[in-house]
């Protein structure tokens, strides 16, 4: 085995005290420096390092997508959702950048277990030499050591946080290690420590590591530790997760299918898919680190993994799936949220009451045809109304007072409008994004009132100056002609009476009553004639009023809450991609040809039919 460090240790050993000359001006130097340069041109057999991707590298395909929709849904979402619930989306965009930037063609596996479970064991029969300190002292591992096949990791433990004087190489095994290139192998402080810097120490690496083996014994396999802190949360890492129970060889054959039935059974209710069948999930074999039965299945299924250099996708796959579900509150609605036709009209029509549109389209309607009887009636009957109007104008009855609406009335009705469709837009929607719809529509409504008096002012009263038809002075001077012939007929018949003129009753009794029942005539045409053109345009006044303060309604309210519609719609658009569907990966099935593994392992119709 041989120490990187030592070796980097060993050159700076060798280099000169500062001041000293260069090392490159003696005899032996220059010949180094030929040597060197004749092996440069050399052709040279093309190597292993070789045949491997450069370092680094870049997600493609639905991979590249989701983190693209991710990274768009926490821009949209900064002001809309809590940062804490967006936290865990940025750690996984963060790690994702850096694991990126590092090198592609390493997998980094984390042995992970609880005190006793033999996980440095298992490291070292990994290794093929003793790397990991093991005994009965615990805890035994105080710090993550490092294990890796191939140069080119700094970067990797760098990013562990591994120091450099725990950082191994393994020695040359031939075919077995060749294998093994690319691989990272971690050995992890034990999760149970009663030292919390380890445990800390273990929360900090499982988070950055591509994959991780599990290793529990036969008597700590169902520890609720292991299951409720970290299986279970980790159980969309299936694709990236081993379980292995070791030190079997301290169980008989039947014992150990009984344990690991048993095992495969708690991963079940931890909701840990189990790679079997050709299903992807975990990996789950028993082995014995201490006597090697098993060991050899496991590094022929981690070589098979790490060939297959897909552990930082998958890894990141699942780190995307686990922050979309905690994310699934704030943009999963419960049905389709929105604004339809029905409650935009509701809308309008509650400013057009606040407004008084439709009042003022009556009274509009009224004025006109008050107006036609004033211009077209007779002078009786115009001199008969006059009279009770200025007896109702004096009069003290209360009952005879028009009623004076309240000032609060309308901002009321116009506060209740903007309350009803800020519900009817939120509702369903998640809670951030219903807080958003409201806070829009609210911002909308402070100055809303206000707005729809100077509106209204600006429009001016259509019932003040309401404009004549084209008939009016025929019907006027019609009207005039009709009163004077009753003038004239009363003159006419006075002056008999009197003997001015030749006695002649009927001439002057018929033009008085020609004069007398053509007013009422000539009023009752006029206002039947009015009642159409009056009726449009109360009907025109209304619409006006109507569309002023449904355009100032949607410039105010209307418009700022369906831009918050939109802004969910794109986010959930956002996470719907995020979400996505998982490119199914090689599915790994315990076994294999080894006639040991098939016996140790459980398929999970054996353990359901027990």
């Amino acid at each position: 085995m041989v120490d990187e460090q030592l070796g980097r240790d060993g050159r700076r050993g060798h280099e000169p005290e500062r001041g000293a000359g260069r090392w490159d001006d003696g005899l032996i130097a220059r010949r180094a420096a030929e040597r060197t340069a004749v092996a440069e041109e050399a052709p040279r057999e093309p190597t292993e390092e070789d045949a491997m991707p450069p370092l680094g590298g870049s997600y493609g395909g639905p991979l590249r997508n989701r983190l693209d929709a991710l990274h768009e849904l926490v821009g949209l979402s900064r002001t809309r959702v809590e940062s804490e619930a967006l936290a865990e989306a940025g750690r996984v965009l963060d790690e994702a950048a850096a694991r990126q930037r590092l090198s592609s063609r390493h997998t980094v596996i984390a042995l992970a277990g609880a005190t006793g479970s033999g996980k440095s064991t298992l490291f070292n029969a990994l290794a093929g030499v003793p790397v990991s300190e093991t005994g009965l002292r615990r805890p035994t591992t105080s710090a993550p050591i490092a294990l890796s096949w191939s140069e080119g990791a700094a970067g990797l433990l760098d990013r562990l946080a591994v120091p450099s004087r725990l950082r191994r190489r393994p020695l040359a095994g031939g075919a077995a290690d060749a294998e093994l290139q690319g691989l990272v192998l971690v050995d992890l402080p034990d999760h149970d420590s009663a030292v919390t810097a380890h445990r800390d120490q273990v929360d900090r690496v499982l988070g950055l590591v591509d994959a991780v083996i599990w290793v529990v014994d036969p008597e700590k396999y169902a520890d609720a530790a292991l299951h409720e802190r970290y299986l279970r949360p980790l159980a969309g890492h299936a694709e990236v997760t081993f379980v292995v129970l070791n030190q079997i060889d301290r169980l008989g054959t039947e014992a150990a299918d009984l344990v690991l039935d048993d095992l495969r059974r708690l991963l079940d209710e931890d909701g840990v898919a189990l790679g079997e069948h050709g299903e992807p999930g975990a990996t789950v074999l028993a082995l014995s680190a201490l006597t090697g039965e098993g060991v050899p299945e496991l590094r022929e299924l981690v070589a098979r993994f790490v060939q297959e250099r897909t552990a930082p996708e998958r890894r990141l796959a699942a780190d995307i799936d686990a922050a979309a579900a905690r994310l699934r509150p704030a943009y999963v609605a419960d049905g389709r949220p929105g604004l339809d036709e029905r409650s935009r009209d509701a809308f309008t029509d509650r400013l057009a009451v606040a407004v008084g549109a439709q009042a003022a389209g009556e009274a509009a309607e009224r004025v006109w045809r008050r107006g036609a009887i004033r211009a077209c009636g007779t002078p009786w009957l115009r001199l008969y109304r006059w009279y009770e109007r200025q007896r109702a104008h004096g009069s003290t009855d209360p009952h005879l007072a028009a009623p004076v609406e309240d000032e609060l009335t309308a901002r009321q009705r116009v506060e209740q409008a903007v309350r009803i469709v800020s519900d009817e837009a939120s509702r369903g929607l998640p809670t951030p994004w219903a807080q958003a719809v409201r806070e829009a529509a609210a911002r909308g409504a402070e100055g809303l009132p206000e707005a729809l008096d100077e509106l209204t002012v600006s429009l001016g009263d259509p019932a003040a100056r309401p404009p004549r038809p084209a008939w009016w002075p025929a019907a006027v001077l019609t009207q005039a002609v009709m009163t004077l012939l009753q003038i004239f007929g009363a003159l006419w018949l006075v002056a008999q009476i009197v003997g001015v003129v030749e006695p002649g009753l009927l001439p002057p009794v018929l033009v008085m009553l020609g004069g007398i029942i053509g007013g009422p005539l000539v009023e009752w045409a006029c206002e039947g004639a009015v009642k159409g053109p009056a009726r449009r345009y109360g009907q025109e006044a209304e619409r006006r009023l109507r569309e002023a303060a449904a355009a100032c309604g949607r410039a105010r309210v209307l418009d700022p809450v369906a831009a918050e519609l939109v802004r969910y719609r794109e986010v959930r658009e956002q996470y719907a991609t995020v979400v996505g569907t998982r490119p199914s990966a090689a599915a790994r099935v315990v076994g294999g040809s080894r006639s040991g593994t098939r016996r140790l392992g459980a398929t999970r119709t054996g353990v359901r039919g027990r």
